[in-house]
């Protein structure tokens, strides 16, 4: 959730200062290009519908973002981070434009609401070793993905090693709210970063603007992107079926849908106070690193309003598809018995029930219990908005799935 440049030192007096020449933020897009052309010797950075964000952005930092020292390092680095990722997913697209005509058939993708469980499903269900999904390092740095067996002779999967321990160093209590590792699973936000669009924005600092034009956007070249990035990475598999997994993909299911019609959806479900809490929780997390002042009653405002309107977007979106193309979980039916949650939606969606991926399941779940990595300890007492409050804002989603209150 959180970009390392670096050598700050380093950063700072070759990058920061050249930047902060220039009179307003928007004077940045040219710079950040030929920065980012210089450090790879590349020129292409492909389709450029991605410039909309990236300028929504920059206003935005022209507006104020109250970002402290780390958070403005934190925020370039992603700018360029994002650009010469760009760079050289094109180059290697352009080297083997092949990898395009690979297809990706009916893949499965977790999605719903923040804080639902989806992350320790998709957890569980990556190891089955009949499908491939994403893991942090090559989310980061897509590229054809190499032999496991090499990951840790890489110098991305030890950058993305070395960016996740730096945040946990930051701000120790984030790794029992959200633990990542280079090699485990991860969602599709940084494919999506790199057109600007995902939430990363609305996490890692407050930015009301970007969040006004970004939550209303057409996602269809982002996911047409991730597309791509997705043929990249699965390139020497091709064949092998997809997981995916990102609650976002909840927030902009149509233009998902659009680009992935076939796509088997797992909707994952808990009483909206609960997610509230913990996602209030996890945001202030995150802001902590980047910002001088976090203030949890805002998050809770911005953030419950967001997933609201999500929620009841994609209830209508649901409407347009097969039923059979969607399966839901429960919360509390995932989290008593997590193999048997998978079993089930293998079943509705007739995916082959394997024994090696069933041994699989049965040992991830069991060598990873609830709280491995620590206890979340977070209450709706720390905000001013009531749990009552919360669910009546979500009242169609928890009347459209018949939620009760924890």
């Amino acid at each position: 959730m959180t970009e390392s440049p670096g050598d700050p030192e380093r950063f700072r007096e070759q990058i920061m200062d050249r930047l902060q020449k220039l009179e307003t933020h928007r004077d940045w897009f040219t710079p950040l290009h030929e920065i980012a052309s210089e450090e790879t010797g590349l020129s292409d950075f492909g389709d450029p519908s991605y410039h909309a964000g990236l300028n929504v952005l920059l206003d935005m930092l022209d507006q104020g973002c109250d970002l402290n020292e780390t958070g403005k390092l934190v925020v370039t680095s992603k700018f360029l981070h994002v650009l010469k990722q760009r760079l050289l997913t094109e180059a290697m697209l352009e080297k083997n434009p092949a990898i395009l005509g690979n297809e990706i058939m009916q893949p499965l993708v977790i999605t719903g609401l923040v804080r639902t469980g989806s992350t320790a499903l998709h957890y569980l269900m990556a190891q089955d070793p009949h499908r491939q999904h994403l893991p942090y390092w090559l989310a980061e740095h897509p590229k054809p993905r190499p032999p496991r067996e090499s990951w840790p002779d890489e110098a991305d999967f030890q950058a993305s090693q070395r960016s996740i321990d730096m945040m946990y160093e930051a701000n120790s209590t984030l790794r029992a709210i959200h633990f990542m590792a280079a090699d485990w699973p991860e969602e599709c936000g940084h494919l999506m970063a790199q057109t600007f669009t995902d939430d990363f924005w609305q996490c890692a600092i407050r930015a009301p603007q970007y969040n006004a034009w970004y939550e209303g956007a057409n996602l269809v070249p982002t996911y047409r992107r991730h597309k791509r990035l997705l043929q990249l990475i699965g390139s020497n598999e091709p064949q092998k079926p997809w997981l995916l997994k990102y609650p976002v993909h909840l927030k902009h299911l149509k233009s998902f849908l659009e680009v992935y019609p076939d796509a088997r959806v797992i909707w994952t479900h808990r009483d909206p106070a609960e997610v509230m809490s913990s996602y209030v929780s996890l945001i202030a997390g995150f802001r902590s690193l980047n910002v001088n002042h976090v203030d949890k009653d805002d998050i809770a405002e911005e953030q419950s309003r967001i997933w609201a309107d999500a929620a009841d977007r994609a209830i209508e979106v649901r409407k347009q598809y097969p039923a059979a193309q969607f399966h839901d979980i429960y919360f509390e039916d995932f989290t008593s018995d997590p193999v048997a949650a998978v079993r089930r939606a293998y079943a509705h969606f007739a995916i082959p029930w394997r024994e090696d991926g069933a041994a699989a399941f049965s040992a991830w779940s069991d060598a990873n219990p609830q709280g491995r990595h620590g206890h979340h300890r977070h209450s709706a007492n720390e905000f001013r908005l009531t749990p009552e409050a919360i669910r009546e804002r979500f009242s169609t989603y928890m009347d459209h799935f018949h939620l009760a209150a924890d």
